[in-house]
């Protein structure tokens, strides 16, 4: 997932999908069996953005690719008692969002105006983080709180859900992201992930020689990388 806080970004993949995401959109992509893309700024100036991945169990781990763009005006959101949250994945404050999640996940974007407080459940067996973007805010549960200011991240321990405070006069925004634990062994190398080192071996040799759901990278060239004469 890629969600995009200034500039705009162009995406490409092996599969025909290209869009540019701006300021406040969002692209989701589920990698699968496997697929080669580009993500680069899409003009001059500074882009930012966050990206974050997410673990498929090992029964989805080789379905086909896929990619869901949804742009700002698109995305869920709703607002009370001084708070909004626009909701990238799962649902929250009554709302629902639109992007298919393979793993159960949370992903919602809260502003908290100055002196409210954001309420919101979390399953007791997921894992769950916070992420503040701008402002300050005191974060908890049950009584207890934790500061934490712009870019700061907080692990959030199981329990029942998370309260967050705005004690400041400038509004808090934060990204409260969680899923549920898939209790899988995880090997990693580079951007692949499978369950074994054999599996792993098995797909660095799968995408090396274009077989087994790699078949287009051996033609596919970025058209972004192709106008700055590196493809």
């Amino acid at each position: 997932m890629v969600g995009v806080f200034q500039g705009a970004v162009t995406h490409e993949d092996f599969e025909g999908h290209r869009g540019t995401i701006k300021a406040g959109d969002v692209q989701w992509m589920t990698a699968g069996r496997g697929i080669v893309h580009s993500e680069m700024p899409a003009g001059p100036g500074t882009s930012r953005g966050l990206q974050l991945w997410v673990n498929l169990s090992s029964h989805n781990k080789m379905i086909e690719p896929g990619y869901q763009e949804i742009q700002s005006k698109d995305i869920a959101s709703t607002t009370s008692d001084g708070v909004t949250v626009r909701v990238i994945a799962g649902q929250s404050m009554g709302v629902r969002s639109p992007v298919c999640t393979r793993t159960p996940t949370m992903y919602l974007d809260f502003t908290v105006r100055p002196h409210a407080a954001a309420r919101q459940p979390v399953c007791a067996t997921w894992n769950a983080f916070a992420y503040v973007l701008e402002g300050e805010g005191v974060f908890g549960g049950g009584g207890g709180g934790e500061k934490a200011g712009a870019h700061h991240l907080l692990l959030l321990g199981q329990g029942d859900g998370v309260e967050v405070w705005n004690r400041s006069d400038k509004p808090l925004r934060f990204l409260l992201i969680a899923g549920e634990p898939i209790g899988e062994p995880v090997a990693q190398l580079g951007p692949f992930v499978m369950n074994t080192e054999e599996e792993i071996d098995m797909t660095i040799n799968d995408f090396e020689f274009s077989i087994n759901g790699f078949e287009k990278a051996k033609h596919w060239k970025s058209q972004a990388l192709v106008a700055l004469g590196l493809e």
